[in-house]
């Protein structure tokens, strides 16, 4: 199925979802509602035609310092790929700077609930519904996020405590007959 094909399918099932789009390469881009993105996300893993079985990454992007930019300041964009019939996708949502937020879509790959943690940690976008949404490569005490464009890069960070990470190892040791 061509990105043509793809966007009309999306479009059919979920009408006024999609802000825009593009074909860059016969690749499929899509820009979403934000409110929509779990629904579509499904829509292409579980459809049959379009079986986008794999989630790639999930990247956050802040758009403060990009040069004539008049849209929300933060997006999500997920990276798809149908391991099955080859062809990849990537849909954004866009979230306002004073409420970043975005539905998770961690229920629906597992993977989204590492790529969801970073995005969170290193931009600031929440991901409302996500199971343990907590910093996951800065310590717990760090302030801000780091790859936002007005973050001071001379900051100094201190850490006055280590964070035990045993309330994850101990559901993953459960899980696995250790107890």
């Amino acid at each position: 199925m061509d990105a043509q094909a793809m966007l009309e399918k999306i479009t059919a099932k979920f009408p006024g979802a999609v802000k825009g789009s593009a074909d860059r390469f016969g690749q499929l881009e899509i820009q979403l509602e934000a409110k929509s993105i779990a629904d579509v996300i499904a829509f292409l893993r579980n459809d049959s035609e379009l079986a986008f079985n794999m989630l790639i990454d999930i990247v956050g992007l802040d758009y403060s310092a990009f040069p004539g930019h008049t849209g929300d300041r933060f997006a999500a964009v997920y990276l798809l790929k149908s391991l099955t019939l080859g062809h990849r996708a990537q849909l954004k949502v866009t979230a306002p700077e004073d409420k970043p937020e975005v539905p998770t879509i961690s229920h629906l790959y597992a993977n989204a609930n590492w790529c969801e943690r970073e995005a969170y940690d290193q931009i600031g976008i929440k991901f409302v519904g996500h199971p343990n949404l907590k910093r996951i490569l800065n310590h717990h005490e760090f302030v801000g996020h780091p790859l936002r464009k007005d973050y001071p890069i001379t900051r100094r960070q201190a850490l006055s405590a280590n964070e035990s990470l045993m309330d994850e190892m101990a559901v993953r040791l459960k899980e696995r007959g250790w107890e």
